[in-house]
């Protein structure tokens, strides 16, 4: 078939004449659509900002929001509304500092790209950082910095996490990340703050200084945010910021919890003004650009923004797939046009968005100092719909309040352990279950008698938790935490030799050992 195809062309060439020339090399599609956004629309939705603010904070009764938002390398919009902390008169304004909680990722994101330009995304995480390994041998080798910026090394969703719950150090949660199971390698997504974290710290020690450091001296400095710090330590020392809160069971905003994300601190720990924000969007939405000085290569930021990973597959024919870049949520909307954005949380006290459109040069930062509820992201989402069709196209608070309310559900006991069976047999004597038990990835944990009960100890420094006996050989105790799911179980074999903490078993890692 190709011999004739040959031929007839030869044919045609001869008849005709020469071929005529190629015609010119079109221009390349814009890696944008055209704005469809004026300053007028932006107005518009910088104008329901007040209302939409206050209405939230009064139907939720978060204390205290801070926002900021960048049109055409501008700040047109950064105030702050309500108090610090709740029973206290100082106010937020727009250089209150706040936790970022996962926000911090994109920040992180930007700090790597000025350290390792284009080429030093792909280098593989354990050649810097020996500590680092995971299950496969392979896999340990040959993740990158990319592989774990985006998420796709095939460690389990939040692998780490619990054991910074249990007070382990970074450290120690980087270097005991091999135990975890696998999933396969670059074809998988799960999000993963110690994964990213070790990556951070690979790209830190190749530069021979701490990651804060690295932080600082590469962007925070150079950017003029001086409010803006990856050390707890300086979060805390800040007279101007907001402590975080979280909801009681009457509805009222206490600040009960004290949240020190060292540990992670390129996913979780950076802390910052919606002032500092505003800047570092006007440096993304500038492709690096700052008040005409180059902060970051433009190149090795936009790689950022690529989609790296399948985040979430379509659910339906028509639906749209989710991607993860490099610390950022990648998405496209019915424009066609790129949209960026991350979310940040803690349940101990603190929600974040930053949303951008880089084709409209358009990017909003919502700051609150209370445990997820809806609020940063609600605003964000009002914005944007504002700006772009004149009014919300729907009360979103309850769909993103709903989604939250389900995360915090999923991790919950399938067991009431406040409804012993009515047929329970009674626990065995308490030196049945005292001693020492070890276990690789959690460390050792122990089961004491004291004050007539049993309490079980887990963690390094380290914490306790009174049993309550639920039935036969298996207690329960209130975890407690980031990551805390309510009452849990711990279940005792009966030769006594092994005990299961029912939450810290999600991959098969929570079975202990009697020493």
């Amino acid at each position: 078939m190709g011999t004739v195809r040959w031929l007839v062309t030869a044919g045609l060439v001869a008849l005709l004449g020469a071929a005529p020339s190629p015609s010119p090399t079109p221009d390349p599609p814009p890696p944008q659509p055209p704005p469809v956004l004026d300053r007028a629309d932006v107005d518009r939705a910088v104008g329901r900002l007040d209302a939409t603010v206050t209405d939230l904070m009064k139907r939720t009764g978060v204390p205290g929001v801070s926002v900021a938002v960048v049109y055409e390398d501008r700040v047109v919009a950064v105030k702050g509304y309500g108090v610090r902390e709740v029973g206290k008169e100082a106010r937020v304004d727009a250089d209150t500092v706040f936790q970022l909680a996962s926000v911090s990722k994109p920040i992180a994101s930007t700090v790597v790209a000025r350290a390792v330009g284009v080429d030093g995304w792909q280098r593989p995480v354990a050649s810097d950082l020996p500590e680092f390994r995971l299950k496969d041998p392979w896999v340990s080798s040959h993740a990158t910095v990319a592989d774990l910026f985006s998420h796709r090394s095939g460690l389990p969703d939040h692998a780490g996490d619990l054991l910074e719950d249990l007070g382990y150090d970074q450290e120690y949660i980087v270097s005991h990340l091999r135990y975890e199971p696998l999933a396969p390698f670059r074809a998988s997504y799960a999000y993963t703050n110690f994964g990213l974290t070790a990556a951070a710290e690979a790209v830190a020690e190749r530069e021979g200084v701490p990651w804060e450091k690295l932080a600082e001296d590469t962007l925070y400095k150079p950017a003029g945010m001086n409010d803006t710090s990856s050390r707890f330590e300086d979060f805390a020392d800040n007279a101007d910021r907001a402590v975080g809160h979280v909801q009681e069971p009457d509805g009222s905003w206490k600040a009960r919890y004290v949240r020190d994300p060292d540990a992670q601190s390129p996913a979780g720990g950076v802390s910052s003004s919606a002032s500092d924000m505003a800047t570092w969007m006007r440096l993304q939405l500038a492709n690096g650009e700052l008040d005409g000085r180059r902060i970051v290569d433009e190149d090795a930021l936009l790689v950022t923004h690529h989609p790296q990973a399948v985040s979430s597959p379509p659910h339906a024919p028509a639906g749209r797939t989710g991607f993860y870049g490099l610390g950022w949520n990648v998405s496209y909307d019915d424009e066609g046009r790129l949209r960026l954005s991350h979310t940040g949380a803690f349940a101990l006290g603190a929600h974040t968005n930053v949303t951008m459109l880089p084709g409209e040069q358009l990017g909003i930062v919502v700051l609150t100092n209370g445990a997820p509820a809806g609020v940063a992201d609600t605003v964000a989402l009002d914005f944007f719909d504002t700006a772009q069709d004149g009014e919300p196209s729907r009360d979103w608070l309850p769909l993103v309040d709903g989604i939250y309310q389900q995360q915090e559900e999923a991790g919950r006991s399938e067991t009431d352990f406040a409804k012993p069976p009515a047929d329970a047999t009674a626990a065995k004597a308490a030196d049945a279950y005292t001693g020492t038990y070890a276990n690789d990835y959690y460390g050792k944990l122990t089961v004491a008698e004291e004050d007539g009960g049993l309490v079980l100890k887990l963690g390094p420094e380290p914490q306790s938790y009174r049993l309550t006996h639920y039935d036969g050989n298996t207690f329960s105790f209130p975890t407690r935490g980031e990551n805390a799911v309510g009452p849990t179980g711990v279940t005792f074999s009966p030769d006594g030799k092994t005990v299961r903490v029912e939450y810290l078993d999600q991959e098969g890692l929570g079975t202990f050992t009697r020493d």
